[in-house]
């Protein structure tokens, strides 16, 4: 079985509309008198200006840069790597849908954990895919994705791709790369693992050469949402073999990413310092939250995210809790999935820290609910 859809294994497609910038670049100067394309042509943005800013206009009006060169220049400098092996896309999910288009032909297998980050299995069912899930590793003070099972279960099914978060959502449990690289290997030479790295920034170990290394048969998802603070501009990137990305690119959207967006990228990058402050005071926060709940009595595993997770008695509790702290305005992440819907997961933000803030969790931990 190949890799990749069948359909991709050709000459082409190629993007249509490679963009300004690109031409720019092979031409190797600018060009001044762009008639050729209709970018809001000359929209004064009068309204637009006023509210935001005169460059945020001038950036509305114009397509991007459909390669995302000086942002896929910064990362492969900051990471390390090179250049093509870096794709730039519309966030982790629109990377994820990337992937799964790439790799899959419907009824193809895919495997995941059962509750992780619902997104991808809503995509795979929605490319016709057949997901088959597997538990996660669940017992007091663990709450991991079975790495062990994930293989077997690809193994057993011929699957064509295996979906796994680390850092985990919702979970927050990191493998170390030694484990993802012993997983890969375990796989089926033709079967994909999707590594979505999300809370990636989060790692105490972000910046070894192994958390940025370019694997065969993995495809590392990546997003500027969390640590970067970019979430409503849907920005992110991959890393891979050039010889995967080439096939994704010809299933990609070429200008799904907005000048804003690579704009906002490019400048979080050049402020690298601003974005390791955030990162600090969020990890002190997620110490200080798992101490006050573990205090507290709550079982709260190891996190390397932006958030905790709080594994409730039961099911129905959690809801319950769920509920009321909505009822009370604030609103705690419950997982859909049955399987792990006694879990709670709490972002780490400074309002998590207020005193009452959380009342009916601390109500629950203490049997007063």
């Amino acid at each position: 079985m190949p890799r990749y859809a069948r359909h991709l294994y050709r000459d082409g497609p190629h993007n249509p509309f490679p963009g300004l910038k690109a031409l720019e670049r092979r031409l190797g100067r600018e060009i001044p008198h762009r008639l050729g394309s209709n970018e809001g042509l000359d929209m004064p943005h009068q309204a637009l200006s006023q509210r935001f800013g005169d460059e945020v206009a001038t950036l509305a009006r114009s397509y991007s840069d459909a390669e995302a060169f000086g942002l896929r220049q910064r990362l492969a400098t900051l990471l390390d790597i090179p250049l093509d092996t870096l794709l730039v896309d519309a966030g982790a999910d629109s990377l994820i849908a990337l992937a799964l288009r790439a790799t899959c032909e419907p009824d193809n297998v895919v495997i995941a954990s059962a509750g992780t980050y619902p997104t991808f299995g809503y995509f795979a069912v929605g490319q016709g895919c057949d997901l088959q899930e597997v538990p996660y590793q669940n017992r007091p003070g663990v709450l991991a994705p079975n790495l062990a099972a994930l293989a077997k279960a690809a193994n057993r099914h011929h699957a064509r791709l295996v979906y796994l978060a680390n850092p985990d959502n919702p979970g927050g449990h990191l493998h170390e790369d030694q484990a993802i690289a012993a997983l890969r290997q375990s796989l089926p030479e033709d079967c994909t693992l999707l590594l979505d790295e999300a809370y990636f920034d989060f790692r105490s170990d972000a910046s070894t050469p192994s958390s940025t290394a370019v694997w065969p048969g993995v495809i590392r998802v990546r997003t500027f949402s969390k640590a970067h603070g970019l979430a409503g501009l849907r920005i992110g990137y991959a890393i891979a073999a050039p010889e995967c990305l080439e096939m994704l690119q010809k299933v990609r959207i070429h200008y799904a990413v907005s000048s804003l967006a690579q704009a906002a990228a490019e400048t979080v990058l050049d402020h690298a310092d601003e974005v390791q402050a955030h990162i600090a005071a969020v990890i002190d926060r997620r110490e200080r939250l798992t101490a006050w709940l573990r205090e507290l009595g709550g079982d709260v595993p190891d996190s390397a995210t932006n958030f905790v997770a709080l594994r409730m008695p039961s099911a129905d509790l959690a809801a319950c809790v769920h509920a009321e702290l909505l009822d009370a305005g604030t609103l705690v992440h419950r997982p859909p999935h049955p399987a792990l819907g006694h879990v709670l997961r709490i972002s780490t933000l400074e309002d998590a820290l207020k005193p009452e803030r959380l009342n009916a969790l601390e109500k629950a931990l203490q049997g007063a609910f």
